[in-house]
């Protein structure tokens, strides 16, 4: 369980972002969860660079569709990097451990086949508060640390190719 800020970061450890495009694909599933991982991602890659015109938003369904949607979007927007954004709460069902599994899965697997970095910015929490504090409450913005990762990962594909 995480007991660290998931927004904190050193600015002054980011690479330029200035140029770079970044796709993201939310759930409209959760969309109180969701939507603060979105405006925290946007406002995380702005605030280091990213042109707001550079930032693509694609919705899908739920968390499973996550995967379809980051391909298409690496298809159609070349980005430099794409964020994954969903969140599944534990229920009473074993849904919950199939979602998860299959979106992991889904992303490594973009990761291993293409040279564009797909960053992992799902939440799986046992309860909505564990969601909502990991969503802009006491401990941070998961949305700001998938776009930090985003901006790192896309610098390095750069300096790598």
């Amino acid at each position: 369980m995480a007991t660290t800020n998931l927004s904190a970061y050193d600015r002054n450890s980011m690479p330029d972002a200035s140029k770079m495009k970044v796709a993201i694909i939310c759930s409209e599933w959760n969309e109180q969860v969701t939507g603060a991982l979105l405006k925290g991602a946007c406002d995380t890659l702005e605030v280091n660079g990213v042109k707001s015109e550079n930032i693509f938003v694609e919705y899908v369904p739920g968390t499973f569709e996550l995967t379809f949607g980051a391909k298409r979007a690496m298809q159609f927007y070349r980005p430099d990097a794409v964020i994954v954004l969903g969140c599944v709460v534990r229920g009473g069902t074993p849904h919950f451990e199939y979602v998860c599994e299959g979106v992991t899965q889904g992303i490594t697997s973009l990761n291993e086949e293409g040279s564009i970095p797909v960053i992992f910015g799902v939440l799986t929490t046992d309860d909505m508060q564990q969601a909502l504090d990991r969503a802009g409450g006491v401990l941070g913005n998961k949305g700001d640390e998938a776009a930090v990762t985003a901006i790192k990962m896309a610098a390095l594909s750069g300096k790598l190719k």
